[in-house]
């Protein structure tokens, strides 16, 4: 098992990249299955959900070529070798579920995809997903396996598009529903769609690719369909979450930092509560500087939505941030019913947060009256003090790497590969920031544990790992 050791007290200072969605680039992958045509990659992130969903795409029929140190990914499938999704790939990420809508134009095979995964933050049904594809005129059916069950797919008809009404603008459902979509005959009108920049660079790469597809500004994307296609170059968009979480990190340790890639058009609501709590920051041609400029301040009501609002995956280290802001601020989750769950190893740091299953907040939202905490209020300004951390998933990873960097002491973080899935060479960069963090390994015996108030691991046993 490996660790973080994080000193805590020091002001991040300095320069980083935000790298390149891993929203975009996982998806862009399973895109580049609809033909068989050559795709190359820039500013390619190498992080964990990169390479399951590559080793996924290989399993399927996929040729690679990536070049880590430089971010270039060369990709080809010429044919595919199957369309069964083993089981072993559908409890790392959501992606596997968009095969579905990649493949269903490319194979009269059944396509066959093990029950999801993911972070546990909630249900994220695939209703929405089911319903879109076949209205296009797939027929799916959900069966039992052996441990899990398991979708089946196909269109023997081929699909044929329509008008598809999502009943909430789902990421996922929009992104399987355009896949299907652009093989589909005539044409696909989808409403209601997620409208996310991802999505965006998602129809910027199809486009490229041969579709023809437009998105028009009340949340509909049209798609004719097409099965001509194109060699594609394409430069995946910058990380808004990284660029984020880099932001808030510099201004809850009082320090500076310049996240060269943050685009400011992607991260305008962000931007703008930053500056309500009292947070600092300059945008510049290539990039935003991020900087601590006075006393935080709370009192701010904050509520999560779908895009252009304010992103669910930034959510959890503003809280972290707002626990170091003077007075009580609120925090309505509208996305996933399930997201505050990292708030207890918070609460045992020091911070005063209060979770509630009502709606605190004035948005329409799915989880009312249901008995969800998605709801809290955040008293501050608090003292967090150094302790052993389990990362549960990965935005609550780097909320408590941010409550690491704020605390007194050194702490010690496990569950680094929830990490991994989403942040590019982290701990290089917290070195670059000036922060005193160390990655280790140590011997995984269930009767040894690190902290305090417990037997401590030796010195001898703990051993760098390289970075």
């Amino acid at each position: 098992m490996e660790i973080l050791k994080i000193k805590g007290g020091i002001p991040l200072k300095g320069q980083v990249r935000a790298a390149g969605a891993k929203n975009a680039m996982t998806k862009l992958l399973v895109a580049s299955l609809l033909s068989d045509k050559r795709c190359r990659f820039y500013n390619v992130p190498d992080i964990g959900d990169v390479e399951v969903t590559v080793n996924l795409c290989k399993e399927l029929g996929m040729e690679v070529q990536w070049d880590r140190e430089n971010g270039i990914m060369e990709v080809i499938t010429r044919e595919l070798r199957t369309s069964y999704v083993p089981q072993r790939f559908c409890g790392a990420n959501r992606i596997p579920i968009l095969m579905i809508g990649a493949l269903l134009g490319r194979t009269d095979e059944d396509i066959i995809v093990p029950t999801v995964g993911g972070c546990d933050i909630g249900k994220r049904s695939v209703d929405f997903h089911i319903s879109a594809l076949e209205q296009l005129g797939a027929v799916i059916e959900y069966r039992e396996m052996r441990r899990e069950g398991a979708y089946f797919a196909h269109a023997h008809n081929g699909l044929k598009g329509t008008v598809i009404t999502l009943p909430f603008p789902s990421v996922g459902a929009t992104e399987n529903t355009i896949l299907a979509g652009v093989t589909a005959r005539g044409t696909t009108v989808l409403k209601n769609a997620a409208i996310e920049p991802e999505i965006v660079d998602l129809i910027l790469f199809l486009q490229k690719l041969g579709a023809i597809i437009t998105l028009d500004v009340d949340r509909t994307i049209r798609i004719q369909g097409t099965r001509r296609f194109y060699e594609v170059e394409h430069t995946v968009l910058p990380d808004r979450i990284e660029a984020a979480s880099w932001g808030m990190a510099a201004i809850s340790s009082k320090g500076r930092v310049f996240v060269e890639g943050a685009q400011h058009l992607h991260m305008i609501t962000f931007l703008n509560k930053i500056r309500e709590v009292g947070g600092g920051f300059d945008i510049k041609s290539n990039g935003i500087e991020f900087y601590y400029d006075g006393p935080l301040q709370g009192g701010t009501h904050l509520e999560t939505d779908v895009h252009p609002g304010f992103m669910t995956d930034w959510q959890q280290p503003f809280v972290v941030l707002l626990s170091q802001a003077s007075g009580t601020s609120v925090v309505h989750e509208t996305v996933y019913e399930n997201r505050f769950g990292y708030t207890e190893t918070l609460n045992e740091m020091g911070a005063e947060i209060t979770l509630f299953k009502q709606c605190l907040g004035g948005k329409q939202c799915r989880f009312a009256s249901h008995s969800f905490c998605h709801s809290s209020i955040i008293k501050g300004a608090t003292v967090l003090s150094a302790r052993e951390i389990s990362i549960p998933d990965l935005r609550a990873g780097f909320a408590y790497v941010m409550a690491a960097l704020i605390a007194s002491d050194t702490s010690v973080v496990a569950g680094l590969p929830f990490l991994d899935r989403g942040y590019e060479k982290l701990v290089p960069k917290l070195i670059s920031l000036g922060v005193n963090v160390e990655r280790l390994k140590i011997n995984d015996k269930p009767e040894v544990t690190i902290g305090s108030q417990r037997k401590r691991t030796a010195v001898s046993e703990l051993q760098p790992v390289g970075v």
